[in-house]
């Protein structure tokens, strides 16, 4: 939002950082949207910020360590706005604040306000109470009222530029054992299906061609359709391929266990759909899918992707691996290594399993050296990197639509996404400006790990 000052009044600077994944970002503009009639503008640093939100994660290591450092920063800026007479408000957000509510309470007693991810609809009403000799809660609001969250948050009326996120369903019920979203994020919820249709029209009318779907398990989707019908994820898409104007639809992150017939067919049917899924299996090994609650086995991992290549042959899978998982031996990660050599990703997040409180899997010996468990780290991504770069590299020569959605780093560079998600960049000159939040297509030249290049096609002969 644009730093300008009304007639009434200069707006509020507002500073917002946002940790961990996709579903935050969504949130945190959603955050930005809430606080947007209380007359808050965000700034890109808290530096003389009126209000600063920290929207956090809980799911790596010392996630909460990193909060309270950072935490500790701002506290010092808050001491010195404080001798010039100034006020500034801290926020914590998200799933540490839902972990840790009380514990931040105590160990940062400058927080002002802490919500959940699921309560953050009520920071206006909290900071009326501020002021209280007491507020209520002591300034902490931890419900899981999810509905009461989507029904209570304004209309966006923010520029989103070409690309938005769109939350349509929180929360988990599958608790796997070294996962905390079940304890953070609260038990499913899907939103109903017509407040997502006129969220997504919103959106285009406000500019976007691509929208992700969102949702700790998203093919969980299951709402309530205009009709008091249910609705799955499928159903859903359908509905929203007939916006006029959206081009782009994709959607993460789905659990093996929750896919069917109808998501794969969507793939198939969809043109709008991308040709792009993210769907996590963790481990190739069945004793350690077995040990971390997963309700899936390799092999039916193995015959549900290939499902999706049947019904789509473009498609490009990601995944996330856990290494050294407690109890993993060195048999159990080269059945990992075997099912990633089998199905071939276009992407993929991998990490050494670190424990977090409160999972059944924090209570397990962990009895692997950290030493083997980094040796197996590198020699998974070492896999991995080198089927992204095939899969980039094998796309030279191909003319493919990209969404371009900023400027690159250089003058007349600008960057932006292929159908799979992979980043592109081309040099358009003077003609940069032009092709932004647009579809173009661009004849890709040359590749590597990270990104593909291109040209506009013809642009080789003619320069």
């Amino acid at each position: 939002m644009p730093q300008t000052e009304t007639k009434s009044r200069p707006l509020k600077k507002l500073h917002i950082k946002t940790y961990g994944c996709q579903m935050n970002v969504y949130d945190s503009e959603r955050i930005g949207d809430v606080l947007l009639p209380l007359g808050y503008a965000e700034a890109p640093e808290y530096q003389n910020a009126d209000m600063v939100v920290l929207n956090t994660c809980h799911i790596r290591e010392k996630a909460a360590e990193k909060v309270y450092s950072e935490l500790g920063r701002i506290n010092e800026e808050k001491l010195r706005l404080k001798e010039e007479g100034k006020r500034m408000i801290i926020a914590v957000a998200g799933c540490v604040a839902q972990a840790e509510g009380d514990e931040i309470k105590r160990r940062a007693p400058y927080v002002d306000l802490v919500v959940g991810p699921q309560s953050y609809q009520r920071l206006p009403k909290l900071m009326e109470n501020l002021d209280a000799a007491k507020p209520a809660n002591n300034g902490v609001m931890l419900d899981f009222a999810a509905e009461d969250k989507f029904d209570n948050l304004p209309t966006s009326t923010q520029s989103k530029g070409a690309t938005a996120f769109l939350t349509i369903q929180e929360g988990c019920d599958k608790f796997c054992h070294f996962c905390v979203v079940p304890y953070t994020r609260g038990a499913e919820f899907s939103r109903p299906a017509q407040a997502i249709i006129d969220e997504a029209k919103q959106l285009v009318d406000q500019g976007v061609l691509d929208i992700t779907l969102l949702g700790q398990n998203v093919n969980a989707y299951h709402g309530t359709g205009p009709y008091g019908d249910t609705w799955n994820l499928a159903s859903l898409m359908r509905a929203l391929s007939e916006i006029e104007g959206l081009v782009r639809i994709r959607y993460t992150t789905s659990h093996p266990q929750d896919v069917d017939a109808e998501q794969i067919a969507m793939h198939r049917d969809l043109p709008k759909v991308m040709p792009y899924l993210h769907l996590p299996v963790q481990s190739g090994s069945d004793s350690i899918l077995k040990a971390m609650n997963r309700k899936h086995t390799a092999d039916s991992y193995r015959r549900t992707m290939e499902q999706f290549r049947k019904a789509r042959p473009d498609i490009a899978f990601s995944s996330d691996f856990i290494v050294g998982y407690p109890g993993e031996t060195d048999k159990d990660f080269q059945e990992t290594l075997k099912l990633v050599g089998e199905i071939g990703y276009g992407s993929a997040y991998s990490f050494i399993y670190s424990p977090r409180p409160g999972t059944p899997a924090a209570m397990k010996d962990d009895t692997i050296p950290m030493a083997e468990k980094k040796a197996r780290l590198q020699e998974l991504q070492s896999l991995l990197q080198q089927q992204q770069t095939d899969l980039h590299r094998a796309m030279i020569g191909q003319t493919i639509p990209v969404l371009f959605v900023r400027e690159g780093k250089y003058e007349g560079h600008i960057t932006g996404y292929s159908p799979y998600q992979q980043p592109v960049f081309m040099n358009a000159g003077a003609q940069a400006a032009s092709y932004m939040n647009r579809i173009v297509e661009v004849q890709i030249t040359d590749a590597n790990m990270r990104y593909l290049e291109g040209i506009l096609p013809g642009a080789a002969e003619t320069a």
